[in-house]
């Protein structure tokens, strides 16, 4: 789970304007770096299947905001993936 710091430190990185953190680009960021976290927390505990589900779930949100963004401005959307460094 993200502290309130990291979290603080993703939204400053990703808003759009100030006071902003629920803009798609936040949302995608703070998805992102959950998605990461559970990802390394898998390489040690591989036989948690329950927190896998969990990871399943917020990669398809994940993808459901992208097509999202994707759709309604393919600039941001570009400029999004390609800071994140998703492969899409």
């Amino acid at each position: 789970m993200l502290n309130a710091a990291a979290k603080a430190e993703i939204i400053g990185e990703y808003q759009t304007k100030e006071g902003d953190t629920g803009s798609p680009e936040v949302q995608i960021a703070i998805l992102s770096r959950r998605i990461t976290e559970l990802t390394e927390h898998f390489q040690t505990h591989k036989k948690d299947h329950h927190s896998r589900r969990g990871l399943l779930k917020l990669v398809s949100q994940r993808r459901r905001m992208l097509d999202y963004l994707r759709a309604k401005s393919p600039e941001r959307y570009k400029t999004l993936i390609s800071r994140l460094g998703l492969r899409r």
